[in-house]
């Protein structure tokens, strides 16, 4: 399955690439299939890159260029482990821009840890994101910073129909998480700022218990019970945000 989406990603990106080029005004020089010839030299071990040829970068082939898609883009993004349509928005961003900012863009929009590498933390994000909300602040935030560089002007309108084109291919595919499941309605609740609030209010329901007040909604839980669960709570979170802190 993995492999398919690849292909079909790659696919995708592509047909947005098209054969060789060396604009003057493009920073990535002579560039083929979207692979540029400081690309193909890093990926060939050349150094310095500019004693690779151009004649190297007309004459790359598709299985080669292939080769280099999946390894430094689509395997270094994990884009393997992404639900679908997320999976080709960061892709096709990291070709574009750099798998380094396409990463750490996509770690923004989910709201982990910004450290550009893609780990259980980022995958678990993703795979509990609404994909079409996720897509679509992706999106948004590669647009923006596209409209900040200096080629914009050249470049822009291409750029721009690219991205709305991937978006489009994206949210064609992802999948329909609007409604939410029992297990990422606690995760939610788990996440952020919300966790303290839930164990405050259950700090408080104990504390009323123990003064003789009803609370109707705990009924049934101890003042003792309700005041250790959330004491349990607090140190959950702690140890959690203590954990993804190292990772």
């Amino acid at each position: 399955m993995t492999d398919t989406r690849f292909e079909i990603c790659l696919a995708e990106v592509l047909r947005h690439e098209g054969g060789y080029v060396d604009h003057p005004s493009d920073p990535g020089g002579a560039t083929n299939m979207g692979v540029t010839r400081k690309t193909l030299a890093r990926w060939r071990h050349v150094s310095p890159w500019w004693d690779l040829h151009k004649s190297e970068v007309q004459t790359l082939t598709r299985t080669e260029a292939t080769s280099i898609y999946r390894a430094l883009y689509w395997d270094l993004c994990r884009a393997g482990d992404l639900p679908r349509g997320i999976d080709l928005a960061v892709f096709d961003y990291a070709v574009n821009s750099g798998p380094d900012r396409a990463i750490r863009a996509l770690q923004t929009v989910l709201g982990v840890v910004v450290d550009g590498l893609v780990g259980p933390l980022t995958i678990g994000a993703a795979a509990r994101a609404d994909a079409g909300k996720a897509i679509n602040a992706l999106c948004d935030r590669r647009l923006g910073f596209l409209r900040g560089l200096a080629s914009f002007a050249t470049f822009g309108r291409g750029w721009t129909s690219r991205v709305a084109a991937i978006r489009a291919a994206a949210l064609a595919v992802a999948p329909n998480t609007t409604s939410s499941k029992p297990g990422d309605m606690i995760m939610d609740i788990l996440s952020g700022y919300k966790t303290y609030i839930v164990a405050a209010m259950m700090l408080l329901a104990g504390l009323a218990q123990m003064l003789g007040l009803d609370v109707p909604v705990m009924e049934g839980s101890s003042a003792g019970s309700l005041m250790l669960e959330a004491m349990a709570i607090l140190f959950l979170r702690r140890g959690l945000k203590g954990d993804i802190g190292k990772a």
